[in-house]
């Protein structure tokens, strides 16, 4: 079954530490049993991989309560249920979630709900409740991939928009970015090829020794034009014609099945890029994009408090 959200927690959380102490990566582990989580589901990280999913989202439910008065903790990684705690497992409800917090003022004081105003109605309301099923993190990160998405698409457009020679000199200066070839200035010296042949666009060192290079070949095509077989056969034709052993595929759109078949089949290796990858990469090495604003998530330093 799915991993529970963290709404999906709090009552099994709160009912774990109803009449002791308990330490909350114990609980986490009972959580997945109760919950009939597959090993894969039990070992999912989050993208940081320092944690996994069940524990921030466990993490996130023993917050909530700690802020509505249910949970205290006296000592670092465990919890137990107030008297307020044990007040409202007294009256055995079927679920304890944001709309139950939202009863108890120090959580609405927390989420900042409280504010003196006569139009509470136009008050715009913060993401826990406009995302009752993820938590804070995880609304900062799909807010996150959102906004590369959408970048991705602009940066995309904005190639299509240019010249085949603006394309090919792009995949030159990202592969130099990504730690290839040497320096910005090299850039024009690894352009070899011109643009609508089925030659070479690109040579460029693998290594800062020049030991090996790496081909490559450039398609500016169209999202709805996919390269098919025939191109990569040429570009195999090409790399054999200059003795290459390797090579590197990049375009603006996509690979059909039967050619990325022919790339594994090759007796060459081809790496093929297509056009969501190469939005992708260029945003992970600031190619075409710069950062506009840092944000740090950051937790309690719960050695230093000890």
């Amino acid at each position: 079954m799915p991993i529970p959200t963290y709404q999906d927690v709090m009552l099994p959380l709160l009912q774990a530490a109803a009449d002791q102490e308990v330490r909350v990566s114990e609980v986490v582990t009972q959580l997945s049993q109760v919950f009939q989580l597959s090993a894969s589901e039990q070992n999912t990280l989050l993208p940081s991989g320092r944690q996994s999913v069940l524990a921030n989202r466990v993490g996130w439910a023993r917050t909530y309560m700690h802020k509505a008065g249910l949970l205290s903790s006296s000592r670092r990684g465990f919890v137990q249920a107030t008297d307020e705690g044990r007040h409202l497992l007294a009256t055995h409800p079927l679920r304890v979630d944001n709309e139950t917090l939202m009863r108890y003022p120090s959580f609405r004081a927390f989420r900042s709900l409280d504010r003196d105003i006569e139009d509470k109605e136009a008050l715009t309301p913060p993401p826990l409740l406009a995302h009752p099923t993820l938590t804070p993190d995880e609304i900062l990160r799909a807010t996150h991939e959102e906004m590369e998405a959408g970048l991705a698409a602009e940066l995309l457009q904005r190639i299509w928009a240019g010249t085949p020679a603006f394309f090919e000199k792009l995949i030159v200066s990202l592969l130099i970015a990504m730690g290839y070839g040497g320096t910005v200035a090299q850039v024009d010296q690894a352009l070899v090829g011109g643009s609508g042949d089925n030659g070479i666009d690109g040579v460029i060192d693998q290594d800062p020794l020049g030991l090996d290079r790496i081909y490559v070949q450039a398609k500016r095509y169209a999202e709805d034009n996919p390269v098919g077989a025939g191109a990569i056969r040429d570009f195999f034709g090409s790399l054999d014609r200059v003795k290459a052993s390797k090579g590197l595929f990049v375009t603006t759109s996509h690979f059909s099945a039967s050619a990325r078949e022919t790339a594994e089949h090759l007796s060459k290796r081809l790496v093929l890029i297509d056009g969501k990858t190469l939005a992708r990469l260029m945003i992970q090495h600031n190619v075409g994009c710069r950062v506009q604003e840092t944000f740090y998530s950051k937790a309690v330093d719960e050695e230093f408090f000890e």
